[in-house]
């Protein structure tokens, strides 16, 4: 980043940035048209719906926690599959149909984007 532009993104100790953004006349429309139905300005306007956004968007995370999750997710569904199973099931069995409702019908195994792609 050059020292100009540095400058530019640097927010100086008890002071706001202050960000330009361009947006097209439809939505800036529609920004007004929610301004004033709230009684905000347009600047309060955009900054309620950008901190809204912020609320409700998911935060991405990095691959490595996102497998974490989903293996987390994996062993709560096995586990409570687990307490569902008929006790009196042979062990293979159980394991078997543990692993036919965590993985899904090979029907869809292309539709999965969790599991890797093997080569035809």
């Amino acid at each position: 980043m050059s020292e100009s532009n540095k400058r530019n993104h640097t927010v100086r100790p008890g002071r706001d940035a202050i960000s330009a953004v361009q947006f097209s006349q439809a939505l800036t429309a529609e920004i007004d048209t929610w301004a004033e139905s709230r009684q905000l300005s347009r600047g309060d306007a955009i900054r309620s719906l950008v901190q809204l956004g912020l609320k409700f968007a998911p935060v991405m995370t990095s691959y490595h926690s996102v497998q974490q999750e989903a293996c987390t997710i994996e062993d709560e569904a096995i586990g409570l599959i687990s307490t569902l199973l008929d006790p009196s099931l042979p062990e293979e069995e159980r394991e078997r149909r543990i692993r036919r409702l965590i993985e899904g019908p090979p029907e869809f195994a292309e539709q999965r984007i969790d599991l890797p792609k093997h080569e035809k």
